[in-house]
């Protein structure tokens, strides 16, 4: 009967101390958990009078643009380790820019100018260029993506309210008419090699999406909803695409493709 309860005894207390020192399949230490959160909110300073554009040319690598009380293009950078000062690059927009990078230490942005041209300055590598006049007339900020090193799509709204596109590979296109009737800012980003896909605001304030497959444009799809301002579009993987958009109760929309 001892040994008997004994060995009652030592069972018991080998199933409570087992599960402290082992881990189950699918379970990790405590010291290897990562928990990720969100910062607070970091003021950068400056005084800008538009929206801003960001890219970025490698991990942990951020340059941020803006438009200026003196009209000109300020940019801002994050080096891996702290923010820099606020440069001006100069340059005379009415808009809010738009930035792209094609690969490591370039980065090109556009605005739109006084005079109603798309303006472009680029980075490539060790100095900024000057500004070049790629000409065109258009009414709002352009967009711009790059689905390869050496690819540039630039996409602005026309005086008739189409959607106007040009793009860098070697040299400048002239502009081409994707049609459309938008009241804003267009979007456009790029999933993948040779794919493109824009958006813009309709007037009858539905979201709008065309995209080109690498051999053609598509025709205009509408995406519903009712929206007051140029959306925005982001891709974090092969076929997958991120639209957000401002709502009549100026509520932030997002709708996805994937």
């Amino acid at each position: 009967m001892r040994r008997r309860a004994l060995i009652t005894i030592l069972i018991a207390v080998f199933s409570v101390i087992a599960p402290l020192g082992t881990a189950t399949a699918g379970q990790q230490p405590n010291d290897d958990v990562v928990v990720n959160t969100w910062s607070g909110w970091e003021d950068l300073g400056g005084v800008l009078t538009a929206g801003t554009a960001v890219s970025s040319w490698s991990a942990n690598r951020l340059d941020v643009f803006g438009r200026g009380t003196d009209s000109a293009l300020w940019h801002k950078w994050w080096n891996g380790s702290n923010w820099s000062g606020w440069e001006s690059l100069g340059g005379n927009i009415i808009d809010n820019p738009a930035a792209v990078s094609w690969g490591p230490n370039r980065i090109d942005v556009f605005g739109r100018g006084t005079d109603n041209h798309l303006w472009h300055k680029w980075w490539n590598g060790s100095a900024w260029s000057g500004w070049e006049d790629l000409g065109g007339v258009i009414t709002a900020g352009p967009a711009v993506s790059s689905w390869s090193s050496g690819r540039l799509d630039v996409f602005v709204k026309g005086t008739d309210n189409h959607v106007y596109h040009k793009w860098y590979s070697g040299g400048w296109s002239g502009w081409e008419d994707l049609g459309g009737v938008i009241i804003d800012n267009p979007a456009a980003v790029s999933w993948g090699p040779n794919r493109i896909d824009i958006f813009g605001t309709g007037t009858d304030n539905q979201l709008y999406h065309k995209w080109w497959n690498g051999s053609s444009w598509s025709g205009w799809e509408g995406l519903g909803g009712v929206f007051l301002h140029n959306p925005s579009a982001v891709s974090w993987g092969y076929n997958r695409i991120d639209v957000f958009v401002e709502g009549t109760d100026n509520h932030l929309y997002h709708k996805w493709w994937y």
